[in-house]
């Protein structure tokens, strides 16, 4: 039963949350191979309004965003994303209609159109007031039942001026060792996906997994690690192989389930 279950799923289905400018965007295209816009579709293949997945506040006052719409990039349409974009800056409606779509879409009987994975986005740009009230909120008051919420800790790449400061600070001369400055860049990362950890694993319903994430922005930014972690939390051998499948952004990953599974 479990695989004839499996084999109606044809698509990977992942939600992505994250305050604004938490690089979104950057990490989808990332995954998918891709430097374009995705393409926003309606869930009856309807194509909608196309707007950036930036959180732009023209989008979501317009009324354009809607956590329903399937975002898929023409380089890779068997990955389909959904953006929770909204409940973020504290609104109490755009937070339940989030947990709705949550339960509903983690036991569907329409089963096309499960999510498999949730990635949430928090980005390193201030390390000290990384998590949110209404991050928090989400891991205390959502249960995602069988659905894996992987934290992703982006845009690692900013402590590199902090690095500086600090190393300064210190007296070190910045072009006399500037591979300190690797090193020191290491610690606060460290620091900060410590800290995330430190307040998330209190929740009730804490994340399955951390995944820091830098140099996103890159064309050929390593993907490796955020599809390493999301395949080892899926509950099912089949999903495994359909995310594997469908990823692009590492051959190195495809060989290694190869031959493991």
């Amino acid at each position: 039963m479990a695989n004839e279950y499996l084999k109606k799923i044809e698509r990977f289905r992942i939600l992505i949350m994250g305050r604004a400018n938490a690089g979104k965007t950057t990490i989808l295209q990332r995954v998918c191979n891709s430097t374009d816009e995705p393409e926003i579709f309606d869930g009856e293949e309807n194509k909608v309004w196309t707007c950036r997945v930036t959180d732009s506040p023209e989008c979501i006052q317009r009324g354009y965003h809607d956590i329903q719409h399937e975002l898929v990039f023409r380089s890779n349409p068997g990955f389909v994303f959904h953006d929770s974009c909204g409940f973020e800056a504290g609104s109490a409606q755009e937070f339940d209609q989030m947990r709705n779509f949550v339960t509903e879409r983690a036991v569907t009987t329409r089963v096309n159109e499960r999510i498999h994975a949730i990635w949430f986005c928090i980005p390193m740009t201030d390390c000290h007031r990384t998590v949110t009230a209404a991050e928090q909120k989400f891991f205390n008051e959502c249960d995602t039942r069988h659905v894996p919420v992987i934290v992703l800790v982006t845009k690692g790449d900013a402590v590199y001026v902090e690095a500086i400061q600090e190393l300064e600070d210190e007296g070190f001369e910045i072009e006399e060792v500037p591979e300190m400055v690797a090193k020191k860049e290491g610690e606060l990362r460290d620091k900060c996906l410590g800290h995330v950890k430190h307040k998330l694993d209190r929740c009730k319903f804490p994340p399955k997994g951390y995944v820091s994430l830098q140099k996103m922005n890159q064309q050929d930014a390593d993907c490796t690690s955020l599809m390493e972690c999301t395949a080892n939390m899926l509950n099912e051998e089949g999903l495994q192989r359909l995310l594997i499948s469908t990823q692009q952004s590492s051959i190195g990953i495809c060989v290694k389930y190869a031959v493991n599974m």
